[in-house]
């Protein structure tokens, strides 16, 4: 049944086309992902369909009585309103809290918030969360959303793709989301749209089926962009080895994505970057003993006294709700923040660089062109495949066209950009990025991505985005109870975790927003797994992948122990082809095992 479309839509500003005779239709069922470059026109389809723009010709089409909600960007609520008045209207409490599905929307966004506040005094990540609860709160047949998951944090990110899967029955209802969450792209989404060259490419599936789908189109079209291709073929190549929770429920056969990246290696050569870290940076870099750090104001410790260790080429996610002391965390190890007790051990060679969110090395090279910065610093960076030359670097990072640009003049993705070449030409050996993703679209976060995978150094990620987290780091850990905690199962580890600590807070009150929070189950328990169970799977998991991991090393070995190997020497030769022969059998059956319990974990 169609709800929403437009015909031959086309939309122009004077030195541009973004939309050109466009056609497209939102049927009751459909939930589309909608992704494309930032600035090819996503945000400004959706304001069409939206109704929130006019397009120069063509029209919008939505079947009567269809009602439509609309999350901006930007907000537009009334500061002087109260939050409860903002979501809630002038409902009592027992009216809503008699409703599930707001009781739902309030626990899970906004249960921490005093209903009673004003709107004018919240932060921007609160301001966007009531945005959010109160256009949710709402009774919608189609619902666009524009950056919805922007200031989440990965409990709420999760919060929300379980909310949208079971907001309509199956059917009815529809979504279009624009947003660069890769992860929340495949967990919600049936269909993709790539908005490109003022026209849409539609895909069936998520996010890993539209990478599938965009690698076979490109590949028969002979596409000229080979950069591009080569990226996304890597990028499926890490979806179907490296993301458990993701290529567990394929949206596209196996065999297919076998045959697809059969040429391609691993997104990253562990031994060889291990091996250049420790040349750069000697045996250690991090050690804390007994470490603790208190907030300035704050009355008890942030960091409790803490052990942890960080090694050369160690590639570490830090995960934590905001404000749990990742920042106090980071502060110990840069020394920007003092231990009150214990120690920091530094190694003598590191050189530490941190990417954050605020910009400010740019801050003194705003009236300074591209090219007139690049002047003052080295013309290369060494990785793990060779040096890499300034001119390589812009392009790959997307900033070839700007050398002549301003900074001031630059888009909040273009800074993001330059603020981390800048870094990379530095040649730091430890990296710290804090949210790096922001202002990315999924193009320029697949070549960041694939830049980092052949920088040699110790790499620390604050993010709440998932799949950047387990795209580029090999390790994560938690900030939680003011301690270091080391999660052996990943993300859906930490996700268990906060999951459980939030219903031991709230539990036995009763309150409307307490029953609202902690409902949804890990993923696999959903489908009637038991808690026991679940843990057992996902440590099959966690096992099987350890040793698929150990195999892949072993063979990388091997094959260079080929490659020195007396070519005459063929009963040498032979044996080294035989041992070789027994791991590929090895890694097949570990990879069919893994995909196995994958299944049987998500059910």
């Amino acid at each position: 049944m169609h709800l929403l479309g437009a015909e031959a839509i086309s939309l122009s500003y004077p030195n541009r086309q973004v939309i050109e005779d466009l056609t497209v239709g939102v049927s009751a069922g459909d939930r589309i992902g909608i992704v494309g470059r930032n600035g090819d026109g996503k945000s400004t389809l959706i304001r069409i369909l939206a109704g929130d723009l006019e397009p120069d010709t063509g029209r919008v089409t939505k079947r009567g009585g269809t009602r439509v909600g609309y999350l901006r960007q930007a907000d537009d609520l009334d500061d002087a309103q109260t939050v409860r008045h903002t979501v809630l209207g002038d409902l009592a409490d027992h009216e809503w809290a008699s409703r599930a599905e707001v009781r739902d929307v309030v626990g899970g966004l906004i249960g921490d918030l005093d209903l009673s506040a004003e709107v004018g005094g919240l932060s921007g990540g609160q301001r966007r969360r009531v945005a959010l609860a109160a256009l949710l709160a709402g009774d919608w047949d189609v619902l666009i959303l524009d950056e919805p998951t922007n200031h989440l944090d990965m409990t709420g990110v999760r919060w929300l793709a379980a909310h949208l899967r079971k907001r309509w029955p199956a059917g009815q209802g529809a979504l279009l989301v624009v947003t660069h969450d890769r992860w929340f792209l495949d967990e919600v989404c049936t269909l993709t749209w790539e908005v490109h060259d003022g026209t849409v490419d539609a895909f069936e599936g998520g996010y890993a089926a539209y990478v599938l789908q965009r690698v076979e189109r490109d590949r028969q079209a002979a596409a000229s962009e080979a950069r591009r291709q080569n990226l996304a073929r890597k990028e499926l190549a890490w979806l179907r080895r490296g993301a458990p929770a993701r290529t567990s429920k394929p949206k596209f056969r196996i065999e297919a994505a076998n045959a697809l990246i059969s040429d391609v290696p691993p997104v990253r050569n562990k031994l060889e970057l291990t091996a250049l870290a420790t040349s750069r940076l000697g045996k250690d870099v991090f050690e804390l003993k007994g470490a603790s750090a208190t907030y300035p104001g704050a009355s008890a410790p942030t960091i409790e006294p803490t052990d942890w260790i960080v090694g050369p080429g160690d590639r570490l996610g830090l995960l934590g709700a905001n404000g749990a002391g990742k920042s106090t965390l980071i502060g110990l190890l840069t020394g920007e923040v003092e231990p009150a007790t214990g120690r920091v051990k530094r190694g003598k060679t590191i050189s530490i660089a941190l990417l954050d969110q605020q910009l400010r090395e740019l801050d003194d090279l705003l009236d300074l062109k591209l090219h007139e910065i690049l002047a003052r610093h080295r013309t290369e960076v060494k990785t793990a495949s060779g040096e890499l030359g300034t001119s390589q670097l812009l392009e790959r990072l997307g900033l070839g066209d700007a050398l002549q640009s301003r900074v001031r003049d630059l888009s909040g993705g273009q800074a993001r950009r330059l603020q981390l070449l800048l870094i990379l030409l530095d040649e730091p050996n430890v990296l710290i990025l804090d949210e790096p993703t922001n202002d990315m679209d999924t193009d320029m976060l697949a070549a960041m991505e694939d830049l980092l995978d052949e920088w040699p150094g110790t790499l620390i990620v604050i993010s709440h985005d998932r799949y950047f987290v387990e795209r580029v780091t090999d390790d994560q850990y938690a900030v939680m109870d003011h301690r270091v905690r080391h999660l052996p199962g990943g993300v859906d580890e930490y996700l268990e975790l906060a999951a459980a600590a939030a219903t031991g807070r709230h539990g036995g009150t009763g309150s409307a927003k307490e029953a609202a929070s902690g409902d949804e189950a890990p993923a696999g328990q959903e489908q009637g797994l038991s808690p026991a169970e679940h843990r057992r799977l996902t440590k099959e998991v966690n096992a099987l992948q350890r040793k698929i991991d150990r195999v892949e090393v072993e063979l990388a070995k091997l094959d260079g122990a080929f490659a020195v190997h007396d070519q005459s020497d063929f009963s040498g030769l032979a044996e080294l082809n035989a041992k070789r022969q027994d791991l590929l059998e090895e890694k097949d059956e570990l990879e069919l095992a893994w995909l196995e319990a994958s299944e049987a974990l998500e059910g």
